[in-house]
């Protein structure tokens, strides 16, 4: 009987050993999976998964619950994996045949510092009306892709894409409506340093797609509000 007990024992051992290894494997293909593009801390710490209280239709199953004070909480994995679909989908253009449009001034610096990157077009603080639409204009073209920071305040863009029936790339809070969008990256597009991340990433997927040799420092996409701030002294404990 004794004999018998450690037969089993040695068998459970097995099993077991054989299960954590295929936990293992498990966990191992996971992280495969998930590939964030920055570190998970640098999507929280700049907010870009915070939302608003409003949750539209459209972006509902992009969230992925409320905190206490009702702002919606964006799913991290999603903005990661919709950030490489739009960089991939815009890489398929031109720098010569995309704009991109920003109203909001928070998003200014960022846009106009991915323009210069990149090369593609920017419109910022004011979108001149008609300018993809009328042929008569002075200045105006025709571009083959809109990119917008926000579809609300960058309606007037949005509206003229619509019209020439040319795609558009949005990035979109919960609050947005994404009627006429084909990409939608779900993010917090409200505040500079979510915006700024972004910016860099797409600056970054899409200089690498087109190989396009270009110097990316991820601080240049960031507002200077002061430009004579002086970075605070620590003070030791007890001083």
């Amino acid at each position: 009987m004794p004999r018998k007990k450690k037969t089993e024992t040695k068998s459970e051992e097995k099993v077991k050993e054989e299960t954590n290894e295929e936990k293992k494997d498990e966990k191992k293909e996971k992280k495969k999976e998930i590939k964030l593009l920055i570190p998970l801390e640098d999507y929280i710490g700049c907010s870009v998964h915070i939302g608003t209280r409003v949750i539209t239709p459209t972006m509902r199953k992009y969230v992925y619950r409320r905190k206490a004070d009702g702002l919606a909480v964006i799913n991290t994995t999603m903005i990661n994996e919709k950030i490489k679909v739009a960089a991939d989908f815009i890489s398929q253009y031109d720098p010569k045949d995309i704009i991109i449009v920003c109203k909001r001034e928070s998003g200014w610096k960022p846009v106009e510092t991915f323009s210069e990157i990149t090369g593609i077009r920017a419109f910022t603080k004011k979108y001149p009306a008609g300018i993809i639409t009328n042929p008569d204009l002075e200045d105006f073209f025709e571009p083959k892709l809109l990119f917008i920071v926000d579809p609300w305040p960058d309606k007037n863009a949005l509206n003229d894409a619509v019209k020439i029936h040319i795609p558009i790339v949005a990035l979109c809070d919960t609050n947005n409506n994404t009627n006429y969008i084909d990409i939608v990256v779900p993010c917090n597009n409200k505040t500079n340093k979510s915006i700024s991340l972004l910016m860099y990433l797409l600056a970054k997927l899409y200089t690498k797609n087109r190989k396009i040799k270009a110097k990316i420092n991820k601080d240049d996409f960031y507002r200077i509000e002061n430009n004579n701030f002086k970075r605070p002294v620590k003070v030791k404990e007890g001083v």
